[in-house]
């Protein structure tokens, strides 16, 4: 099923995404825990690609399972900084081969151990979107940044690219995650007064660590850190259980503002943990 065709028939829309295993040796722990999560009241599950594609194969198989031995629709990721065009035109017929449909097209981070040019086949994720789109038979989501690309000079002109990849061919947008709601709701009245007219998915990180939420908060491209959430991590940095059910409450709070305000679907980046998503899901799921 195309994803852009369950926007169509619901709104919100709930989805997790979860990361492939770098190491072969993995895949079985990661399919685990797909297998707890998929019996959630979800309408699709997304699978990351590593930089450079230094996991696509996983990531295939992770969504392949998911769509063919779970019957729920899957969004494999593909990248195509450090990618060629005869590369990303080899990983389509894999995924057509798996009997994917549905893609987020994404630039993607430059490998750390990449030394070559930067973008020997792609500049922008617009070019793959129309690659995409030219080779047929995908559904094709977007990324997008609440709060501006780290290597955009403004959110006007982040918006402005945008506006681009979605007339290249993007069907929805997911969002990178996000801490201040204000932000998101600022970013889609902008997108709308620019006519991108797409389903927007928020993007919602459960943070139930205090080393994940330093990493969270330099990954996520400069996200805000709202003082009701800073608050919280001063008080139970030191209480790693109290700091994850703060965590899971938090990001429930966000869940609950973001649909009472006509958000389009939920977009929760699991981390792979299964009780997390459970948690969450559990409090909201009377919200879908």
């Amino acid at each position: 099923m195309f994803i852009k065709d369950i926007f169509t028939r619901k709104k919100p829309v709930l989805s997790f995404e979860v990361f492939p295993p770098k190491q072969d040796s993995g895949l079985e722990a990661v399919l685990a825990a797909v297998d707890k999560m998929s019996v959630l009241p979800i309408d699709y599950m997304s699978v990351t690609y590593g930089a450079g594609g230094s996991n696509s194969k996983n990531t295939a198989q992770v969504a392949s399972h998911m769509k063919n031995k779970l019957s729920i629709p899957s969004l494999a990721h593909l990248t195509c900084v450090a990618n060629t065009r005869e590369a990303v035109l080899n990983q389509l017929i894999e995924y057509r081969e798996q009997g994917l449909e549905n893609i987020l097209a994404l630039r993607g981070d430059k490998p750390k151990d990449y030394n070559g040019e930067i973008f020997p086949g792609y500049k922008y994720a617009s070019e793959l979107v129309e690659d995409i789109k030219q080779f047929g038979g995908f559904c094709v989501g977007g990324a997008c940044y609440p709060e501006c690309h780290p290597d955009s000079s403004t959110q006007e002109k982040d918006i402005e690219n945008l506006k681009i990849k979605v007339d290249s061919g993007v069907d929805f947008l997911v969002t990178q995650m996000f801490f201040d709601n204000n932000e998101f709701y600022k970013f889609r009245d902008k997108c709308a007064r620019k006519r991108i007219d797409v389903p927007i998915n928020a993007g919602i990180m459960p943070l139930t660590n205090a080393g994940q939420i330093q990493r969270m908060a330099v990954l996520s491209g400069g996200a805000s850190m709202p003082a009701k959430f800073v608050r919280m991590f001063a008080k139970y940095q030191d209480n790693p259980e109290a700091l994850k059910q703060a965590g899971i409450a938090y990001a429930v709070d966000q869940i609950i503002d973001l649909l009472a305000n006509d958000t389009d679907g939920i977009h929760l980046y699991t981390m792979n943990k299964p009780e997390t998503a459970e948690k969450i899901v559990e409090s909201i799921s009377y919200l879908f």
